[in-house]
């Protein structure tokens, strides 16, 4: 890396194995064929050999090596990225699910043969229906906004099964994005509600928009601003009123696991982001989990199959014979390995260590809020939760935007938090340093928050030019926006 050159159009050409390519250079020798030798058919040859680098096995570990050493994540760094909540992996973990009995296990085997499996993902479900006050749990999605799918899928069959269909879903204007997405391709048609001064649904505004044809409300709690909805128990009744649903979108599970329960507010379907709560991995197109519970009465709707436990035989199996099941959502059953690493993380913690992750957690994100919040002033009155919401309005006045506060953050050895969301704050800058960071690293990222601000008064033009440090420069976005190119 020491002396690549670098270019604002892409990554320095000697980083990539096309630079490296040497004509007769390979890294590989194919095995002896063990199976009968078979021609194509002249219509599936190829008549030009394919555009491959032809490395040595050198040149292709000191590659994705490099690639390694420069990419960020959390087993490197403090990765503040509010909403997103990246958690750092506890690598025991990571242990139990390189277990031999674990890893190796096959979808398709006999149920005989997976046993212990069964059972683990019995006593996860358990688990998971305890922290949410929820009755079942289907583990079957594969990701969060696979979990938001599934429960507006339960949602749409609880109201056909009841004769009243319904078309519209409520969703407050923080909400996260994934939310109507979820809720257009679940077929409903998305309907805002607007947040009070206090950043909070507005409870009166809500109440005209709901109808006999609301099939039911998205919602966080603490919802996206860091804010925990203190009228819940309101919101609740204007639902259940006209035989509408409560969804708890669990991505803020982080901030209330151990104290209250989903449930307990009145919500009727929970889907959780293990990556969020768990710390399982996720980010890099997965794999994920997410898990969804529900009320007693819509126990029916969840997706096939369940497993279910045999008091008299003393055997888990998977109960398929569920007419009103809304079928499968993952093909065979969930991401496992993602689930026993859940597993792992809920049983390793126990009640009382999950308790103290969600006070950990709000405890951080307060005390760096009050770290940074003269220079950034918090979005809303009130104290968030496990996460909070600045603004970097007041340095406008020195044309300075989110944008560049973030990309000087890198240049001071930070991941920037999340910006621009929510959409309905100004300049927003999302912070959620999660309960697995120290204060030294809170301490440390507050001081490099408060430089930039005073970087901004005094030398604006450096932070309109950051990051100076990294392979790759900033990007010219109206440029790209402009001339797209999608491939490289």
């Amino acid at each position: 890396m020491t002396g690549a050159p670098v270019r604002n159009d892409g990554p320095p050409l000697a980083w990539t194995l096309k630079g490296l390519s040497k004509a007769g250079r390979r890294a590989w020798t194919l095995p002896a064929l063990d199976v009968p030798e078979a021609e194509l058919s002249e219509g599936h040859r190829r008549h030009d050999p394919p555009d491959l680098p032809e490395v040595a096995e050198r040149d292709i570990v000191r590659h994705f090596t490099r690639l390694s050493q420069i990419n960020y994540g959390v087993d490197t760094g403090f990765y503040p990225l509010g909403s997103c909540s990246m958690k750092y992996n506890p690598k025991v973990a990571e242990t139990v699910a390189a277990l031999p009995g674990f890893q190796r296990l096959h979808p398709l085997q006999p149920e005989d043969t997976i046993q212990g499996a069964l059972e683990l993902l019995w006593r996860l479900e358990r688990a998971l229906c305890e922290i949410t006050g929820m009755a079942r749990a289907t583990l079957q999605p594969p990701a969060g906004a696979a979990g938001e799918l599934t429960g507006l899928l339960i949602m749409r069959a609880y109201h056909q099964k009841s004769g009243n269909p319904r078309t519209k879903v409520l969703i407050p204007d923080s909400a996260h994005g994934t939310n109507p997405a979820s809720v257009t391709l679940a077929g409903y048609r998305a309907v805002q509600v607007p947040s009070d001064a206090r950043g909070l649904v507005d409870l009166g505004a809500l109440e005209k928009l709901v109808d006999d044809d609301v099939a039911g409300l998205m919602l966080t709690n603490p919802n996206t601003l860091g804010l925990f909805e203190e009228e819940i128990e309101g919101i609740a009744r204007a639902m259940h009123r006209v035989g509408a649903l409560l969804y708890y979108d669990g991505a803020n599970l982080n901030a209330i696991i151990g104290k209250v329960r989903p449930g307990d507010m009145g919500f009727d379907i929970v889907h959780l982001n293990t990556h969020k709560t768990f710390a399982t991995p996720h980010g890099g197109g997965g794999p994920g989990a997410g898990p969804v519970a529900v009320s007693p009465r819509l126990e029916a709707f969840l997706p096939s199959p369940l497993i279910a436990y045999d008091e008299d035989g003393d055997r888990y199996f998977w109960e398929r014979d569920r007419p009103d099941a809304i079928g499968r959502v993952h093909g065979f059953n969930g991401n496992f390995g993602v689930l026993v690493r859940a597993f792992a993380y809920v049983f390793g913690h126990g009640r009382d260590g999950l308790r103290e992750v969600g006070e950990r957690a709000v405890l951080n994100a307060n005390y760096l809020a009050c770290l940074v919040r003269q220079a950034y002033p918090m979005a809303y009155p009130g104290r968030p939760m496990h996460e909070f919401v600045a603004t970097a309005r007041p340095l406008k006045k020195h044309g300075i935007r989110a944008m560049d506060v973030a990309k000087r953050l890198i240049d001071l050895g930070f991941h920037p938090s999340t910006v621009y969301f929510p959409l309905v704050v100004e300049e927003a800058l999302m912070v959620e340093p999660t309960e697995t960071e120290s204060k030294e690293t809170l301490d440390a990222f507050a001081d490099a928050m408060l430089q930039v601000a005073q970087e901004a008064e005094s030398d604006p033009e450096l932070l309109h030019e950051a990051p100076v440090t990294t392979p790759v420069r900033r990007l010219d976005e109206a440029k790209a926006a402009r001339e797209l190119k999608l491939r490289w």
